[in-house]
């Protein structure tokens, strides 16, 4: 790989908001970076993993930036803050995700003059989800940003399924030249592999953050008509509960659906392998996705999926082969597919032999890793990013 004109370690600098959600889904990228020879600082929001970024060999920069805050004040001192903090580190290039800190750090970038930026997005999440005039305004307001943010010089913008890139490319928001696709962060198929079932009761998870939007209304409703028919089934919500998330569920909604005995509510768990393992189905009725990593790593488990046909839930499940895309919203069609795939254990190992097969061979960790290690190399080899090859998506 490249150094830079010093002759130093090239310094790498993501900018994510929450640590948590570093450690869940760019670690593997960040020790991959750390072993091709990258210095790899995390700026982030601190909160539960901080000594295990430290410890990792990393250098951690806390920072305050806040994905629900809407105050002015707060939001200007973020972007000064972010300023200051490349300034002093110097990275040779920053890597954004998510929505705020590639509106925030590109801001950062151009008044620090950072030499190159990737632009991640996990998903067009909140604000690209249909409904309501409140945020097609919303959506106006943040598209104009965007626009803006994403014509940073020497940078790219990578997505992880076409679909979302094509919508901001049509949208005017990101020229088609700067538009890479790196399908998810991928996962670790030796974590994450196959084992025999150990929960007696047909066990059928929904994992994630505990948001309307990722479908868990239809899901709890789904579980009442499993119920009514007479279905036996052990319908259980994993994840916790996002505050800071518009769409963020309330804790006593969950504990109201827990005590009625349509669904259990485990909360965050840490033990993703053996719970994906213990399953006979998976679930994820989301409303839009990037690309769920939690489909990926029930895929390595060679468990079959029911999700909605959407994007980012279609780029991991083919329909019929490794488990079954549903209707949006549609929690009639959803309990039909959890219900055939109960009543079908051949079925059910078939297609999670199939997902087990996808995994391995389109989406293992070293490989996604690989892809974006390129576009850091492209990156910095190159003056400017738009006279580089043209990439896959747009």
């Amino acid at each position: 790989m490249p150094f830079n004109s010093t002759g130093r370690k090239p310094r790498l600098l993501f900018l994510i908001t929450e640590d948590w959600y570093f450690w869940s889904h760019r670690l593997e990228l960040a020790r991959a970076a750390r072993s091709a020879g990258w210095e790899v600082i995390i700026a982030t929001r601190v909160q539960k993993h901080g000594k295990r970024i430290e410890d990792e060999g990393f250098t951690l920069r806390p920072i305050r930036l806040l994905r629900s805050s809407r105050r002015l004040v707060h939001e200007l001192s973020c972007v000064w803050e972010l300023i200051r903090l490349y300034r002093e580190e110097q990275p040779d290039l920053v890597h954004h995700v998510g929505m705020k800190p590639i509106l925030y750090g590109s801001w950062a970038a151009r008044f620090a003059k950072v030499g190159a930026a990737v632009n991640g997005f996990a998903g067009l999440g909140y604000t690209f989800i249909a409904g309501g005039r409140r945020k097609g305004v919303l959506r106006r307001i943040v598209g104009g940003a965007l626009r803006w943010a994403l014509a940073l010089p020497h940078s790219l913008v990578v997505f992880q399924n076409e679909e979302d890139a094509k919508e901001l490319v049509g949208s005017g928001i990101v020229r088609k030249e700067r538009v890479r696709i790196i399908r998810g962060v991928g996962v670790d198929t030796d974590t994450f592999r196959p084992a025999l079932p150990e929960n007696p009761d047909p066990l059928v998870v929904l994992a994630g953050r505990m948001l309307w939007d990722k479908g868990i209304g239809e899901f709890v409703e789904a579980a009442r008509r499993l119920q009514a028919d007479g279905i036996p089934a052990q319908c259980v919500l994993v994840g916790m509960v996002d505050t800071e998330n518009p769409a963020a569920i309330s804790e006593t909604q969950l504990r109201a659906w827990q005590q009625s005995g349509l669904v259990e509510w485990w909360g965050h768990r840490d033990d993703m392998p053996n719970i994906l393992a213990s399953a006979q189905i998976v679930v994820l009725p989301s409303y839009r996705e990037g690309l769920p990593k939690v489909l990926l790593e029930a895929a390595a488990c060679g468990r079959p999926i029911v999700a909605t046909d959407v994007p980012g839930c279609r780029e991991v499940v083919k329909d019929g082969a490794n488990g079954f895309l549903v209707p949006l919203k549609d929690a009639g069609s959803l309990s039909h597919a959890i219900a055939r795939l109960l009543s079908d254990p051949l079925l059910r190992c078939r297609m999670g032999a199939c997902g087990r097969e996808i995994a391995m061979k389109e989406f293992s960790v070293g490989k996604i890793s690989q892809e974006t290690l390129d576009l850091y190399d492209e990156l910095l080899e190159s003056s400017d990013p738009l006279l580089c090859k043209e990439g896959k998506g747009g």
